[in-house]
């Protein structure tokens, strides 16, 4: 299970520095376009789009590093067994709202796929809101893992109090 949550892990890293890259050199050509006095209209589409999958695959590695939609304000001050059911219970938190997500995005996908950009009518809408369901699907992915390592860390403290 580690090994897959690392590819995947580095899978979405990967992809959204694609995204990051192309979402600066398309804000780059804008810029150097709108300098010269060109106007090339499908800069901003292209930016706007590229950032949305940039951020929602950091957003699954965030969740997966632990560094995303955590208040561990409660977490800090709590010791023992205590703590580690307040991480199963923030876990299974999480995996509800990103099967909820997920849900939604399917739906989202299947409503909006033939909808086309406006500045490339030969791009679908369907590709860009593909985005939701895979940051949630994997968010869920990533939650059922630590779900699985508290469920065991708690059941070793059992044993050992």
């Amino acid at each position: 299970m580690k090994q897959l949550i690392r590819m995947l892990e580095k899978t979405q890293i990967t992809i959204g520095l694609a995204f990051l890259t192309v979402f600066f050199l398309v804000i780059m050509l804008q810029i150097i376009t709108r300098y010269i006095g060109i106007s090339v209209i499908w800069t901003e589409e292209v930016a706007n789009y590229s950032f949305i999958w940039a951020i929602f695959m950091g957003a699954a590695v965030m969740v997966n590093r632990r560094e995303h939609f955590n208040f561990d304000l409660l977490q800090r001050k709590l010791k023992g067994k205590s703590r580690i059911t307040l991480s199963i219970f923030n876990d299974l938190v999480l995996i509800a709202f990103n099967l909820a997500i997920f849900s939604l995005g399917i739906q989202v996908v299947i409503e909006f796929w033939n909808y086309t950009w406006a500045t490339i009518p030969e791009m679908k809408m369907g590709y860009v809101w593909l985005s939701i369901p895979i940051m949630a699907g994997t968010m869920v992915i990533y939650s059922i893992s630590h779900l699985i390592n508290h469920i065991e860390t708690w059941k070793t403290k059992g044993v050992m109090e």
